[in-house]
């Protein structure tokens, strides 16, 4: 692809300046590059203690990139499935189911659901949570389109007001589940932390697990690009073309649950980046998804990176949660889209 040199600079640059700056400390570039270096087993020239935290910042900067690559190619599967740009994990339930379901499994690992036959001690299990992180987003997009579907139909008021309404209930479950936790701290800050999203303290294991969910969603790229292209025509048209419409959208929706939870079972709900990202995709490189996938994916790693990068430079101590951070950026950018939309919603 004739932009991944440019991807490759641009994410190599970012990772290097995420190390380099940091919330108490900052290092010089010959020191970065000597840490990557020890971290795969080439040099063994530097402190213990900032290598240590070297390989933290390289870890936390991988894992933030998969993280954000997962959530935009997530929202890019969805916008093409439902032939609506405005729909996003984080709008119609899909994040907010993902972080329903690691907040059970937190509960159950501190011992709240004896009845889930956990054994006394557990710690908590990032596979654990990933499955219940993918059950939980599976189910509340299967809600939404089953409820905001007519005739296999799915119209922009009914896709926004349905996982509005998805999203109160799971936020009021959501809710139940802290207050109960309340009685532990520990678990109860854990599942707190969850809904404002953590990119802290990541470890090797966070940044292979994602990237690997990531690598396992592009296998499916070649299968479903060319079928949501004939899918903005209509499924009427895509299907008179040969296009096994059911087995598609099962396919899409699938992957695009597998993304969002991942990338809660590693780093909490962070709001809006499959939603801002495919958009800026589609607006500059346009809107076949043979380049807008794999695009998105790239732009998502450089975009919630690039943030991350640039707000601890800035703010140091003081740096927002990334799903606090993504939620202001994302807000406004949705009220954007509806404004531009008001013809459509005027005629709902």
């Amino acid at each position: 692809m004739a932009f991944l040199p440019f991807f490759g600079v641009a994410f190599a640059g970012l990772v290097v300046a995420s190390m380099a700056w940091g919330r108490t400390v900052n290092y010089e570039l010959g020191t970065v590059l000597s840490g990557i270096m020890t971290t795969f087993g080439f040099e063994q020239d530097l402190a213990r203690k900032t290598q240590f935290v070297l390989e933290l910042r390289l870890w936390r900067a991988l894992t933030t990139a998969g993280v954000g690559a997962a959530l935009a190619y997530s929202g890019a599967l969805l916008q093409g499935v439902f032939r609506n740009g405005l729909a996003a994990p984080s709008v119609i339930g899909v994040t907010a189911g993902a972080s329903l379901g690691a907040a059970l499994t937190i509960m159950a690992l501190g011992g709240f659901l004896p009845s889930m036959a956990f054994a006394s001690g557990f710690e908590f299990s990032t596979f654990g949570i990933l499955m219940a992180s993918f059950l939980g987003s599976f189910l509340s997009v299967l809600a939404v389109v089953l409820l905001a579907s007519e005739r296999g139909r799915v119209s922009i008021s009914s896709l926004l007001l349905t996982g509005i309404a998805v999203n109160a209930c799971i936020a009021g479950l959501l809710s139940a589940a802290q207050a109960y936790a309340l009685k532990d701290y520990e678990v109860s800050k854990a599942i707190f932390a969850w809904t404002f999203g953590n990119l802290d303290d990541k470890t090797s294991m966070h940044g292979i697990l994602i990237w690997l969910a990531v690598g396992c969603g592009v296998i499916a790229i070649p299968r479903l690009a060319i079928e949501l292209d004939l899918f903005a025509g209509g499924e009427d048209d895509a299907r008179s073309l040969g296009v096994p419409t059911g087995k598609t959208k099962m396919l899409a929706i699938s992957v695009a649950a597998l993304m969002a939870a991942t990338a809660v079972a590693v780093a909490g709900q962070i709001a809006f980046v499959g939603l801002v990202v495919p958009h800026l995709v589609r607006s500059v490189f346009g809107a076949s998804h043979r380049q807008l996938l794999p695009l998105s994916i790239m732009g998502g790693a450089l975009f919630l990176t690039g943030a991350e990068c640039l707000q601890i430079a800035i703010l140091k101590d003081s740096a927002l949660r990334p799903g606090v951070l993504m939620s202001l950026v994302g807000g406004p950018f949705f009220l954007l889209l509806l404004s531009r939309r008001k013809g459509a919603i005027q005629s709902w």
